[in-house]
Parts: structure tokens; sequence; C-alpha cells
């Protein structure tokens, strides 16, 4: 088994995704998204991390999490192994669903924390599947802007760089989406 690239570290950032084998949806109706975020809180917020930003799109996912315990790779593979059973059990399909293990990038600076977030959340804008990141349910974008009164995402140190709901929605929904080149890579290019 080859070894990751990235080592994790307690009290440390990630930004931690992973997308459908051979780029196919992972998602395929409401209850699979809202099955994989209850499989989220249990397998990994209740005790390995802080899940500060999450977007779950239809055929891959993003999370910025916290890491309080170092045991992310196994707790992310008894995610991905549930959510895998489940979506093989309800659609009559075998096989695997993720391409491979979830990838993950040492996010060092908590500075990259917003615009990692922003990115996160308009992941369904840049994808088409809807005109403004609130319209999307399946991310922390609702809670953050205070739409939704969600228990998965800790925004606190994400939105401690903006002081209101109001003010994180303008730094999202803004024109000037110039990223530093350090902050670039951070991002996955679907």
């Amino acid at each position: 088994m080859a070894r990751r690239k990235t080592s994790f570290l307690t009290g440390h950032y990630y930004h931690v995704y992973n997308r459908g084998n051979n780029h196919q949806r992972v998602f395929f109706e409401r209850d699979n998204y809202l099955f994989f975020l209850k499989q989220t809180r249990y397998y990994l917020a209740e005790e390995t991390a802080d899940v500060l930003a999450y977007c779950l799109m239809p055929n891959h996912y993003h999370f910025l999490v916290y890491l309080r315990q170092d045991n992310l790779s196994e707790k992310m593979a008894f995610l991905s192994l549930s959510y895998t059973k489940a979506i093989n059990k309800r659609f009559k399909r075998c096989g695997a669903l993720f391409q491979g293990p979830f990838q993950a990038i040492y996010v060092d600076q908590e500075e990259y924390l917003l615009n990692l977030s922003r990115y996160i959340h308009l992941n369904p804008v840049k994808a088409g599947l809807v005109q403004k990141a609130e319209e999307w349910e399946f991310s922390s974008y609702q809670e953050y802007v205070e739409l939704r009164r969600g228990v998965l995402p800790q925004f606190s140190k994400v939105r401690q760089q903006v002081r209101t709901a109001q003010d994180y929605r303008g730094f999202v929904e803004s024109q000037n989406h110039l990223v530093q080149p350090y902050v670039q890579s951070l991002m996955l290019d679907e």
C-alpha cells in the first residue's frame, strides 16, 4: 500500500476531498446527501475533527477540517466504506464508489481558511448547479450566512476573519476572486 504524501497532525487544518470513481456520481438523490452528512457527523465530527466548511457535489465532496485526533485516515475509511455499502445496497450495485482513498492538502496558515471556504462554497455555482451559493442545500454556506442553523460546521475560526454573516456573503459573492498562488495549491481543480 502506498504511503500518503500528507501527514496528519492534530491541531492543524486540512482540505479533504474525494470524487466518484471515473468522475461518476456518488450522490443520486437527496437522501444520499443527508445520509453522508449523518455519517460524517458520526465518523468524523464527534471525536476526530472539527468540520469548518463542507460541500457535497453530485460527483465529489470537500471538507475543510481541523484535526483534534490523529485518526483521520481510519475515520475517513470508515465513512467511505459505510456510505459505499449503503449506496450499493440501495441501488443494487457493487464495487468501488470513490476514486480510491480520500485526498488531503495540508493548510499551514489560518489566513488561507477564508479563501478556501469561499472556494468550497462556490463549487455548486462554478458547476452551474445554482446561481448563488445559498441555493445549494448540501454545503455549509447556509450556516455561514445564517440561513440555517446546522450543527456540523464549526465555522468560528473562518468567520472570525469577517465580522458578520452579511460580510461573509459579500466576500463570497464579490467579483474579486483573484487567489494567491499558494491558496490555489490548496484547491482541487475539478
